[in-house]
């Protein structure tokens, strides 16, 4: 097999035609906080990762997508009610990921709602990738199932393949050179009382993008040949703390894990440290609390922002130690 499959190909694989079915469609989808996660690509063409990540969908913040097909010059995108120049990188990464889409002599616009912060490490572009996926299958009525949206969802955002699930979804790295085997699935474990607590230190976009920080850490640090094996370990054991309820398990390995991989980013050269002085201030408090017996994680992406893990019992005192914390429980 070509060592080096496009989007291009890819898409031809998946997708059974490129006739619109009507001319106004829409998706929707849940931001996602990997439990265990996903640093490095294989593959940058196909987004295929060096490793499997598991994730918890957070219902009630995401994206929603409305995708109109429109006579015009250029695709037009609408970020939360604002227009964005054609020059824009969110306008041209867009661009580039529908150009595969193009009806002829049609253009798209689209217009999405984010219920979170874009580009501030709360995983904006994986419910934004997820929903686009979904109103194209919708705009052009290919009725594929969520593995395949998995798959278009990947090849935007790597962490989109599992926003196509609610709940706690797993991503396989998958072996195959056109990465039709890296693909999320929806896990079908529940766990009433398991909550996520939102500490937002600064909501705005990052110096470093997640992709070139990826590209940079692979590159330039010799910790990261650790990573992988322990990624995949960490995902194994995440899984078996979830169907058995093992809350210790869980939240030891995700902060391991988390902190594994901004080890890696610092080791990097140049180094790239997304914590800021409050992000350490908020970790410390996380470790004081579990020495006075309050069983609490934490977990970061490529950002300053923490997510912390608990169970419903903690709630209250993890609401006055944290006063402005967003609290979530996906199963109620």
């Amino acid at each position: 097999m070509n060592m080096n499959m496009t989007k291009q190909q890819i898409i031809n694989q998946l997708i059974p035609h490129l006739q619109p079915a009507k001319l106004q469609a829409k998706g929707e989808a849940d931001v996602n906080i990997a439990l265990s996660k996903y640093w490095g690509k294989r593959q940058t063409e196909l987004n295929l990762p060096t490793n499997s990540s598991l994730s918890i969908g957070l219902p009630g913040l995401g994206t929603k997508t409305q995708l109109t097909l429109i006579e015009a010059e250029h695709n037009q995108a609408w970020l939360n009610n604002q227009l964005l120049a054609p020059d824009n990188p969110f306008s041209q990464r867009l661009d580039n990921y529908l150009a595969p889409f193009q009806p002829s002599g049609l253009k798209f616009k689209l217009q999405t709602q984010n219920t979170v912060p874009t580009a501030a490490g709360l995983a904006s572009s994986a419910s934004g990738y997820a929903a686009l996926a979904l109103a194209l299958n919708d705009l052009f009525d290919w009725q594929l199932d969520p593995a395949s949206l998995s798959i278009l969802a990947r090849m935007g955002s790597g962490s989109a393949s599992r926003s196509i699930y609610q709940g706690f979804a797993l991503w396989h790295k998958g072996e195959r050179e056109d990465g039709m085997d890296s693909v999320a699935q929806g896990l079908s474990h529940t766990w009433p009382g398991f909550s996520i607590g939102l500490v937002k230190i600064d909501v705005n976009q990052k110096p470093i993008g997640s992709t070139a920080g990826m590209q940079q850490t692979v590159k330039h640090c010799e910790l990261y040949q650790a990573w992988p094996a322990q990624a995949e370990r960490q995902v194994k054991l995440i899984q078996q703390a979830i169907e058995q309820r093992d809350f210790t398990r869980l939240g030891e390995t995700a902060e391991h894990n988390a902190l594994s991989m901004h080890a890696t980013m610092m080791a990097t050269w140049p180094p790239i440290l997304y914590w800021q002085a409050e992000s350490v201030s908020a970790m410390q408090k996380i470790w004081q609390l579990r020495q006075q017996g309050i069983e609490v994680y934490f977990t970061m992406d490529a950002g300053p922002n923490l997510k912390l893990l608990f169970l419903a019992e903690n709630k209250k005192a993890i609401e006055t130690a944290f006063e402005n914390i967003t609290i979530i429980q996906p199963f109620g």
